[in-house]
């Protein structure tokens, strides 16, 4: 274990390949985001919508995983998942949430703060209905966060949906399952510099206007 402990401290890499400048950033960091996201797409970024969502349980312990943004709106990022979910349950308890983009290949890293809030109805109906139908199936059969005594069964309860909506049938919408919004309140952006000398922007908005800031790496 210590010659791997010390091959991990030997690990590093020189950050070069960008700078950041609050001159050079829009005022709104909604689109800010939003330009470094398509510069992201561009440069074929490694699933550049992934973004670690962490919330707060009812013992106050933070906890986080990965999902996919599927939406920028100008007052926010949208995301699907279960609403029973551990998450969903967090959120529900505790809304405020953390979100953090890491884009390696331009050595950048977004981490947003924010209220977040379920969307419409209507929204989720739309998207529910944009997805796979694996994907549809899958969000009904899976209790999602919930112990399961094995993979059969989950296979066996997709088998039922399966035979449940046959010939093309439209596959509705389940209840526990939709969208949320995360309205921000503090957006950072982040440029790998070298020497460790890194570039951090911070947005707050105090709910008439945005202010950025320089902050030390």
């Amino acid at each position: 274990m210590a010659i791997i402990r010390q091959e991990l401290a030997d690990l590093r890499e020189d950050y070069i390949k960008g700078s950041l400048d609050d001159k050079d950033v829009l005022d709104d960091p909604i689109q800010q985001f939003a330009t470094w996201l398509d510069e992201a797409l561009r440069a074929e970024v490694l699933e550049p919508t992934a973004m670690v969502l962490s919330t707060v349980d009812e013992q106050q312990m933070p906890k986080s995983r990965v999902v996919l943004l599927k939406d920028i709106k100008p007052e926010g990022f949208s995301f699907f998942t279960n609403y029973d979910s551990a998450k969903g349950r967090d959120m529900g308890n505790h809304p405020y949430v953390s979100l953090l983009f890491f884009w390696p290949e331009l050595q950048r890293q977004v981490r947003i703060v924010g209220r977040v809030e379920k969307l419409a109805a209507q929204e989720s109906d739309h998207y529910f209905q944009s997805r796979p139908r694996g994907s549809q199936i899958g969000a009904i059969a899976s209790p999602q966060s919930a112990k399961i005594p094995n993979r059969s069964f989950l296979e066996e309860r997709v088998a039922q949906i399966e035979a449940k909506y046959v010939d093309d049938t439209a596959i509705p919408r389940p209840l526990h399952w939709g969208g949320y919004l995360v309205r921000p309140t503090e957006m950072e952006f982040w440029q790998g510099r070298a020497s460790r000398l890194h570039d951090r922007i911070v947005y707050t908005s105090d709910r008439q206007a945005w202010r950025k800031q320089r902050l030390a790496p």
